[in-house]
């Protein structure tokens, strides 16, 4: 049996990393959350999650810079990252793009849409459930 993919929440909003955390746990991920920018990068350079959620405006260091810091390691530079947003900032979608993370725009998250992307994103479409 395979070993469980492992996701970091970093997301500010206690309500939404609690209902992402407790679906991606339902749907068979071994999940962790940071609230800051900073406990997010120190989280993701130690565990090296198979995906990160990424808020862009969180406190202590935010998404694009973390996005940044991510992306200029090696531990860092192929981890997937979905970005969430409530900013129509078009510079800083090109940016998180040309990154290589993808973007949802958290007024419209729908959490089956952020478990299919997930899911699309590991290779593990259709396989909702089963670890």
């Amino acid at each position: 049996m395979s070993r469980p993919m492992h996701i970091l929440i970093i997301e500010d909003e206690e309500n939404l990393s609690k209902l992402l955390s407790d679906r991606l746990r339902g749907e068979g991920f071994e999940v962790a959350v940071a609230a800051d920018g900073v406990a997010g990068l120190a989280a993701a350079k130690e565990q090296k999650p198979d995906l990160v959620l990424l808020d862009i405006v969180i406190p202590r260091l935010d998404g694009m810079t973390l996005l940044r810091r991510m992306r200029a390691e090696s531990w860092g530079s192929d981890i997937p990252v979905i970005m969430f947003t409530n900013l129509a900032d078009d510079e800083k979608k090109i940016e998180a793009k040309a990154l290589g993370a993808s973007f949802l725009i958290k007024s419209d998250l729908d959490l089956g849409e952020v478990v299919t992307n997930v899911q699309l994103i590991l290779g593990q479409a259709g396989k909702a459930g089963s670890v």
